[in-house]
């Protein structure tokens, strides 16, 4: 089932459940559904390192960004922005700028702004720049691989380097780059993907 059936089908199923006609085992089937879903897109999604020279449709770009709106922050703050790199200047100038560019067609960075970003009670030095900044590249990396487009999360850069490059501003900190395109024929997972620890290697119950 992909996401537009999964979502079409609960907003049917709540529609059906307020006049009385969806039952609670319809509505537990169509939500173990959407969690297999989710699942499986978490689980055939790898970092891709080769890119096919296809450019990336805008309104492919335009759901990925999207994805981003919608991310969860603290208290709702929204401090991030996105440079989305696709003229062949930026793309030659972040290549330079890191090897882990891979020549993919679109490449997001995502920055936080300290400024707006929650700043804990409890330690003053402790902001949810990085955390909010993460939670919207997840979404954005997701939606990416929903679309049929391969992505690289990177942190392989300088950014003083990458602010001076495209005039980002001193009030934005580059987080991360999301190297974005379609995967070239033949482009798999490392072996170091595979990886995986058992869920009962990191959980603790009390």
């Amino acid at each position: 089932m992909n996401s537009p059936t999964v979502i079409t089908s609960l907003l049917v199923c709540l529609t059906l459940f307020l006049a009385g006609g969806c039952d609670k085992a319809a509505s537990e089937n169509i939500a173990e559904k959407t969690n297999s879903t989710f699942l499986q897109l978490a689980k055939d999604r790898f970092s891709v390192r080769y890119y096919a020279k296809t450019p990336v449709e805008q309104e492919k770009i335009d759901a990925i960004l999207e994805a981003a709106r919608v991310a969860p922050t603290a208290k709702n703050l929204q401090p991030f922005h996105i440079y989305v790199l696709k003229s062949a200047e930026a793309i030659s100038k972040i290549n330079k700028l890191s090897r882990c560019a891979y020549e993919a067609p679109v490449v997001f960075i995502v920055c936080y702004d300290k400024s707006k970003a929650w700043v804990s009670p409890f330690d003053a030095s402790d902001n949810s720049g990085v955390m909010d900044a993460s939670i919207v590249g997840t979404h954005m990396m997701l939606e990416a691989s929903e679309q049929g487009l391969g992505s690289c999360w990177v942190k392989f850069f300088n950014p003083k380097e990458v602010t001076a490059a495209f005039d980002i501003p001193g009030n934005l900190t580059p987080s991360f780059l999301l190297d974005v395109g379609y995967a070239l024929k033949g482009a798999a997972p490392s072996k170091m993907h595979f990886a995986k620890r058992e869920v009962s290697d990191f959980t603790t119950y009390k």
